[in-house]
């Protein structure tokens, strides 16, 4: 087993729980730990009503993973249990999901699902079964500091790193959370399951967002806010109306096909603007973003956010979960909170959209925090990082 658990006592006096989806990354977790010989406990949450979605591939916490996850229990002989978290996951992810995308915004659900339930409430009741360690398959790195606590790095796999969507776990949940499959290749992970003799081998990860079957997210912003679909204008960056749409929830930031209206030049969604119902187009160049403002910031760094921003820190920084990260400036804002000054400007930036900071571009980075995205500033030209030094300074 990985030093990197760093769990203290004894393998068989050592409880821990594993959050089990059905997946093979959470499967041979659990394998790998009841392998070392700790007393473990598999977990699987049903979030949402999966009878319908039994069958359906690409989703995680269906019907089909929870029978998946007690087949590989029984495998490795585990006790296993299945939490029934509909209401709770509806409240704290699928109605938040909802408001936000009716207010205008691109959330990450799998940011709010890991923030309020996976290490919140799931590791709550991993406390009541006595268990000291909550281990999940997340690819990402749990490791000691030499100052004390724990720090959150990225996983060894670039293409797998899960980072971005747990940047809002905090230190005191660090203390807790290990995570096996950080320094490992996800070809390991499978080679492992077929040693383990797992029948979820070779089944296919999860891609979709698990409550949204097809895909399709106004469908299910409308079951859930009747009348989400007002329609409204489309217009230019003037205001000059150039089309109707049938309501702002059918739109992204960044979006370009779909717009049913008639240009010479190509034309991108630049903003959505809740209050008034119009959906803003115009030119790529208009998409670009040069400063982020943050909401709800978690910071993971050393010291306190505040004296680590007393003057500009220079990050790198994720707004898209498949995208490397970059070099930026964060800082106090003029008006409090916290800002991005993103040395290289990015295109179709969002509110709703996480942010997470790291203190390398390359490599198992630490991740420093991160926070949502509450407004973003539109690039006059391309940002220099001339300008941004000037800035930290």
């Amino acid at each position: 087993m990985p030093n990197s658990l760093d769990i203290d006592g004894r393998p068989s006096e050592t409880r821990v729980v594993v959050a089990m989806s059905g997946g093979v990354d959470s499967s041979v977790t659990a394998a790998l730990l009841a392998e070392a010989g700790y007393d473990v406990v598999g977990i699987t949450l049903q979030l949402y009503d999966h009878g319908a979605a039994i069958h359906r591939k690409g989703a995680c916490c269906a019907g089909r993973d929870i029978h998946d996850a007690r087949a590989v229990a029984e495998r490795i002989g585990i006790p296993h249990y299945v939490l029934d978290y509909e209401s709770r996951f509806k409240e704290a992810v699928i109605d938040r999901f909802a408001e936000s995308y009716v207010a205008g915004e691109t959330p990450v659900p799998c940011v709010e699902c890991n923030q309020s339930i996976k290490f919140h409430d799931l590791l709550d009741t991993a406390r009541e079964l006595g268990a000291k360690v909550l281990a999940t398959g997340h690819y990402v790195a749990s490791r000691a500091l030499p100052g004390g606590g724990r720090g959150l790095f990225r996983a060894r796999e670039a293409e797998r790193d899960q980072s971005y969507f747990l940047f809002a776990t905090t230190r005191a949940q660090l203390d807790v959370l290990r995570f096996p499959l950080g320094d490992r290749s996800k070809a390991e992970t499978r080679e492992l399951a077929r040693r383990f003799g797992l029948a979820v081998a070779d089944k296919q990860d999860s891609q979709d967002i698990c409550f949204v079957p097809t895909g399709h997210y106004a469908q299910v912003i409308e079951r859930l806010r009747p009348g989400a679909s007002a329609p409204g204008d489309i217009v230019d960056l003037d205001g000059s109306v150039l089309g109707r749409h049938d309501g702002i929830i059918h739109f992204t930031v960044g979006q370009r096909r779909g717009l049913g209206i008639a240009a010479g030049t190509p034309l991108y969604v630049v903003r959505l603007d809740a209050a008034s119902r119009r959906v803003v187009v115009g030119p790529r160049e208009a998409l670009r973003t040069s400063r982020i403002r943050l909401r709800d910031v978690n910071w993971l760094g050393d010291g306190p956010v505040d004296a680590a921003l007393e003057r500009c820190r220079e990050v790198f920084v994720k707004v898209r979960s498949t995208r490397p990260p970059q070099p930026a400036w964060l800082c106090r804002g003029e008006t409090g909170g916290v800002e991005v000054e993103l040395i290289a400007s990015e295109d179709g930036v969002s509110p709703g959209q996480a942010c997470a900071f790291y203190d390398a571009a390359e490599g198992q980075a630490r991740v420093l925090g991160g926070g949502f995205i509450a407004s973003t500033v539109a690039a006059a030209r391309p940002a220099r990082a001339g300008a941004a030094v000037a800035m930290a300074r």
